[in-house]
Formats: structure tokens, C-alpha cells, sequence
């Protein structure tokens, strides 16, 4: 096992080599905030809510998919960081229709938790009002593209742990959305198997279980994390 030494926020550091810049901050106790990011599926780097500054480079690069290295120094938390997340957040409640009030998932919502997180109460862009459909064909659960983020979760839990494949994301630019099978009713897909991973994947309000009202909407991450830990460890397998 190879070792590298870097800094963190002016902090010496020594972490594994292949380590992320993202997980070498949490085991240091620094917290970088995420929205795509999910333990135990692949990383992306959707949100760009977890860029960082690294000394003699000159942009700033998502910690979820940017490996440690010798000698670098790393900040997570500057004025311009903090900017730059405030305006992210402030581009995904005007890109789609976040009414918080009327969400099932009112004050159990990543979205609105990182909202307060960085101090936004307007967004300085203009909102969209996308004319976006809701899908409420499965038997059990629903989705709601008007809260969609396109963190891509759903797509890559269903892939990845349940291996059902159901999801993907569609079309390009603003009419990018998420799908099911090849753009059907999520309730005629045969290939779903109607585990609930995506719903407990969902960061918002988007994916939903049928009968949840305002701020019912809760999930148990746990068992995502429990499904990955158990296969690692061929403890369960399917």
C-alpha cells in the first residue's frame, strides 16, 4: 500500500494512494458538501457542489473523482467556494420547480438542507417553470421530474446495486431528463423489480413512494450502504 503525504485545509496528511480527495477529507473530519455523491456507487461528478483548490492549479476540481497526489495542497472551504456552491444551489431550485412547502420531502430534502447550508434565501437567476410531467404508472412508487436534479443516483443504484438497469438519463441541454427503460411509463417497464433503491437514493422529493403526503417523505440510507458492505465482504450475494 502506497502512501502519499498532502495538506487539507493547512492540516498534514498522510492517506492512501488512489484515495479520493473527497474521502481523504472525511477521514481527516472535514466536511465538503455533495448532492451526486452516494456511498457505495460510482462517483461522477454531477453537482460540482464538492470542487476544491489545489495549489498550482488553476481551476477548481470536484473532490469525488479527483485522486490524492504527493504534495498537494488542498482547500475545501474559501470565499470563492463558498460562492460558487451558493450559485450552484441557486441554479437547481431555478432550473426546475422546487416548491419545498408541498414536497414530500419538506425538511428530510439534501436540496433544501444545503440551501441553508450556504446561506441562500433567493436564487439571482431567473426561474424556468419547466413544463415537466409526473409519472405515477408503477404500482407503488412515483416520480416527479419538476424536482429532478440529475444527480443521476437512481440511475446508477439501479445499475450498479439492484442490476436491474431501469434507469438512464435522456436528451441533452436543458431537456435532459431521467428515464425509464426506453422513455415508458415506469409502471410498464418488466425490468423493474420494484426494490425501492432509487426511491432511497433520491437526494429531493423527485422519486417517491405512492401515499407519502407533505414532509413524510423519509429514507433509510443504511440499507443501500448495507447491500455494498455485505457484498464486498460475500456476506450476501444475489
Amino acid at each position: 500500500m502506497s502512501v502519499v503525504t498532502l495538506k487539507i485545509n493547512g492540516v498534514d496528511l498522510a492517506i492512501e494512494e488512489g484515495t479520493t480527495i473527497l474521502d481523504a477529507s472525511k477521514e481527516a473530519g472535514i466536511r465538503i458538501p455533495t448532492l451526486c455523491h452516494l456511498n457505495g456507487v460510482t462517483d461522477v461528478g454531477a453537482c460540482r457542489l464538492c470542487l476544491v483548490e489545489i495549489a498550482g492549479v488553476n481551476k477548481m476540481l470536484p473532490s469525488c473523482v479527483t485522486q490524492v497526489a504527493e504534495g498537494m495542497d488542498i482547500t475545501t472551504d474559501s470565499d470563492r467556494l463558498q460562492e460558487y456552491r451558493r450559485m450552484i444551489v441557486e441554479m437547481l431550485f431555478s432550473e426546475g420547480n422546487h416548491v419545498c412547502a408541498v414536497c414530500v420531502a419538506n425538511e428530510n430534502c439534501e436540496l433544501q438542507d444545503l440551501a441553508i447550508e450556504v446561506g441562500m434565501d433567493h436564487s439571482r437567476f431567473p426561474y424556468r417553470f419547466p413544463d415537466r410531467e409526473i409519472d405515477i404508472s408503477h404500482k407503488q412508487f412515483g416520480i416527479d421530474h419538476n424536482r429532478c436534479i440529475l444527480c443521476t443516483r437512481c440511475v446508477r443504484v439501479c445499475d450498479e446495486i439492484e442490476g436491474a438497469h431501469v434507469w438512464d438519463v435522456a436528451y441533452r441541454g436543458v431537456a435532459a431528463k431521467v428515464v425509464t427503460g426506453l422513455n415508458q411509463p415506469w409502471g410498464s417497464v418488466d425490468a423493474c423489480t420494484s426494490c425501492g433503491k432509487c426511491v432511497e437514493a433520491c437526494p429531493t422529493g423527485s422519486i417517491f413512494r405512492k401515499g407519502s403526503t407533505v414532509a413524510e417523505m423519509t429514507r433509510d440510507r443504511s440499507k443501500l450502504e448495507f447491500i455494498v458492505n455485505a457484498r464486498e465482504n460475500k456476506q450476501w450475494t444475489r
